[in-house]
């Protein structure tokens, strides 16, 4: 039986230490702690605004855990950022000033053009490269044409869904594209608004690689402590 893989996402622990500015709680000492409740890999977003992720997390991440998936924007200078960190993964996400968290997949059939290049010079200097996108099939051929090799699919309207009926058909589109995107040998990846009510059929999906889960976990570990949340959210995920 497969096991799919937890990435969990703290940029919300470094929300709650910018509401003071001040030094805590610390990122770096929550990943420690997800590490060792069972997790498989840390997730954190460098926005370009560092409104929560600075620079200095990023680069105590990288020496703190086994794992590190760096989401980010292809904005020049937080690509050169990378190339020098040199996370093990990055995830090219969509950022918008405004935006309270990331509001949808990447348009990669519009941005092909500059999407190679941030492909081929993250791969250059050894960085794995995922593109968060809707679940759809034009955007997974776009991926493939850009050269990244894994995709992890959008599943905000999975989660947002208001009703069952919405819900499998949001859910039946994931399964579609997953299926599709494993047959062009990328590696499937999902996350957005998963939470323990509602990620156990997207865990169900055969092609699924790894889950990426941030706010609900954290919320829960206000209540149990971290580990707990994550040993919770694993338990849901079997």
């Amino acid at each position: 039986m497969k096991r799919v893989k937890l990435g969990i996402n703290i940029d919300h622990v470094a929300t709650v230490r910018e509401a003071r500015r001040i030094f805590e709680p610390d990122p770096v000492a929550s990943a420690r702690e997800c590490i060792k409740a069972g997790c498989d890999s840390i997730v954190c977003h460098l926005r370009e605004d560092r409104r929560h992720i600075k620079d200095a997390d990023v680069i105590k991440l990288r020496k703190a855990v086994p794992v590190l998936n760096l989401e980010m924007s292809i904005a020049r200078d937080i690509v050169d950022f990378a190339c020098r960190i040199k996370p093990d993964q990055v995830t090219i996400v969509p950022e918008k000033r405004q935006e309270i968290t990331t509001e949808g997949g990447l348009d990669v059939k519009k941005g092909e053009a500059r999407l190679r290049q941030v492909v081929r010079r993250l791969h250059e200097n050894g960085i794995d490269v995922s593109l968060f996108i809707n679940p759809s099939i034009e955007q997974i051929d776009a991926t493939i044409r850009v050269g990244a090799r894994i995709v992890e699919f959008h599943t905000g309207k999975y989660a947002g869904a208001d009703c069952s009926r919405d819900r499998k058909t949001q859910l039946d589109i994931l399964k579609r594209a997953s299926s599709y995107a494993s047959a062009k040998s990328l590696t499937v990846n999902a996350g957005h608004g998963l939470n323990y009510d509602n990620v156990k059929p997207i865990a169900k999906i055969l092609c699924i690689n790894e889950l990426n889960i941030g706010h609900s976990i954290i919320s829960r570990a206000i209540f149990t402590g971290i580990k707990r949340a994550v040993k919770d959210m694993i338990s849901e995920i079997k």
